[in-house]
């Protein structure tokens, strides 16, 4: 092949907090779950798996967060998710027979019984109830570089103030990783993208080689990098950043301007969970009579008015393979232009969340394979490639101290530092601290107390999670977030206190470990 005129590097961003809720047998939350396996993982996963079984060359970059392969991975998790999505195959089938004889909507209610059906069967048959498997196997054929994140997607900057809370939600991620998958990560997803030079060091420390920066976190790094976001550089500490791309970002993440606005696409807002009666989807979706979503929805977007026009599937995928034809035309001069000024290979970094594609956007998985369809076929000069093959292939990287960054609003810390939730904080750094200074103290701590402290440890990695304060930030399911974060701490406080003073009660440490059971491998590790 002739060299490449540039790079493309594609990136999703897949991730949930730990929404398993073993103590009530319907927890809203879960929902979180089960709509991303249903719309966004499983039809990703089958995308894949056929352009594999077709011989079509793709890299794609995809990061899995450790909580959510936990619930890949758990049975309750998957019990639970295939009785949701039988009850939604039943609410499908009823809404065939009520909309018959409607020119509009009977063969949109079809359509998403088809679709539910054919999920069905990808999750039984096609992928054995094992998405973690079929992960695994995409990432030994070399096709797709997977990427691990935080333990529970902490919040990293906000955590230097007690490096060893910081270096566990590194080392476990990475650790959790290596036992569902075989083989430590060369790549780290920064949560919100947060960087600071200490959370640098120690993603080095761990092993890591590489990560992706928020485009002024490059941008800004001293001294200025010579190509901007469009070649990596190096950190002092020797760690590989990538530069988030501003314009592949705006195409395709904007709601407004980028693609997922278009007026013909799905509306995902417009759902029937919201439009027809309570007592019609009872049987079906019961939530205390809380209106939620179903994933079965028959409009496009139509404009900004609520006056909605059915949606029409052929028109939608029509706009998708247009705008993913749009989207190759763009890179293509884009790195025409970047190639002519740089005198080597300009590396695009696209970044993305996973659940944008299907989920928030329904048309973005047929995009993204129309995408990766029109790169093998065209021929030209630039290329998908992971961000490993980019490393091995540039001829110089330049060093550089980074900026501190994020992809949060503003591009700093306020989403998760502000009025809304700067209280959780001091909470979080005294059971830090707490943890070390009793880690300190017994360092070999056996049986029933090194169970205590385990858990006590998994409590705290779970009342960390950046979710709790981005949901408090944003005001939306506050109640949630504030109960996740007491639960969390008062178990901790409880555990910690029951370690010091000698009375521990094993029935009740076995069902705590019971509830919040993931990192079963969080005995061997040694807080420090």
């Amino acid at each position: 092949m002739s060299s490449p005129e540039g790079y493309l590097c594609l990136v999703l961003h897949g991730h949930l907090p730990f929404v398993r809720n073993s103590e009530v047998p319907e927890c809203l939350e879960e929902d979180w779950f089960f709509e991303a396996v249903t719309e966004v993982y499983l039809p990703l996963l089958d995308m894949f798996s056929r352009l594999q079984r077709e011989g079509i060359r793709f890299r794609i970059s995809f990061n899995l967060s450790p909580t959510l392969t936990a619930m890949f991975a758990d049975p309750l998790m998957t019990r639970r998710y295939e009785a949701h999505l039988e009850n939604l195959i039943r609410l499908a089938e009823s809404e065939c027979a009520r909309t018959a004889g409607s020119a509009d909507f009977a063969p949109l209610a079809g359509m998403c019984r088809d679709r539910l059906l054919w999920v069905r069967d990808l999750w039984g048959n096609r992928f054995r109830r094992d998405l973690i498997g079929a992960f695994r196997a995409l990432k030994e054929s070399g096709q797709v570089e997977l990427l691990t994140t935080a333990a529970t997607h902490g919040f990293l900057p906000l955590m230097e103030v007690c490096p060893a809370a910081l270096r566990a939600q590194v080392e476990v991620g990475i650790e959790s990783f290596r036992r569902f998958f075989g083989s430590a990560p060369s790549g780290f997803w920064l949560p919100e993208c947060g960087y600071t030079p200490l959370v640098g060091e120690v993603l080095r420390q761990a092993g890591i080689r590489y990560t992706f920066l928020e485009t002024h976190g490059i941008l800004h790094a001293v001294p200025r990098p010579r190509f901007g976001v469009y070649a990596p550089v190096r950190s002092p500490q020797g760690l590989f950043l990538f530069g988030r791309d501003p314009e592949t970002a705006h195409q395709v993440w904007s709601a407004v301007e980028g693609y997922p606005g278009d007026p013909v696409y799905r509306d995902f807002y417009r759902d029937i969970g919201f439009d027809l009666p309570e007592e019609y989807l009872r049987p079906f979706r019961n939530h205390g009579g809380l209106r939620v979503q179903t994933g079965i929805k028959y409009h496009r977007i139509t404009g900004r008015t609520g006056d909605k026009e059915p949606y029409r599937p052929d028109q939608a995928q029509a706009k998708a393979q247009e705008h993913a034809g749009n989207f190759l035309f763009n890179r293509q001069r884009q790195v025409e232009h970047l190639s002519g000024l740089m005198g080597q290979p300009p590396v695009v970094t696209a970044m993305y969340d996973a659940e944008l594609f299907g989920h928030w956007w329904f048309e973005g998985p047929l995009w993204l394979e129309a995408v990766i369809r029109r790169f093998h076929d065209y021929g030209g000069g630039l290329r998908l490639a992971t961000p490993p093959e980019v490393l091995s292939l540039l001829p110089r990287i330049q060093p550089v101290s980074p900026h501190l960054s994020t992809w949060g609003w503003k591009g700093y810390n306020e989403m998760w530092l502000q009025g809304a939730n700067a209280w959780i904080y001091r909470h979080l750094h005294q059971a830090a601290w707490a943890a070390g200074r009793l880690a300190a103290a017994e360092p070999g701590a056996t049986g029933l107390r090194r169970r205590a402290f385990t858990q006590a440890l998994r409590e705290l990695l779970l009342a960390q999670a950046s979710d709790w304060a981005f949901i408090l930030a944003q005001g939306t399911s506050v109640g949630y977030a504030q109960s996740r974060l007491s639960r969390h701490l008062a178990r901790f406080n409880r555990l910690i206190g029951r370690i010091q003073h000698r009375r521990l009660d094993e029935a009740w440490l076995a069902d705590l470990e019971a509830q919040d059971n993931l990192f079963p491998f969080l005995d061997e590790y040694r807080y420090r």
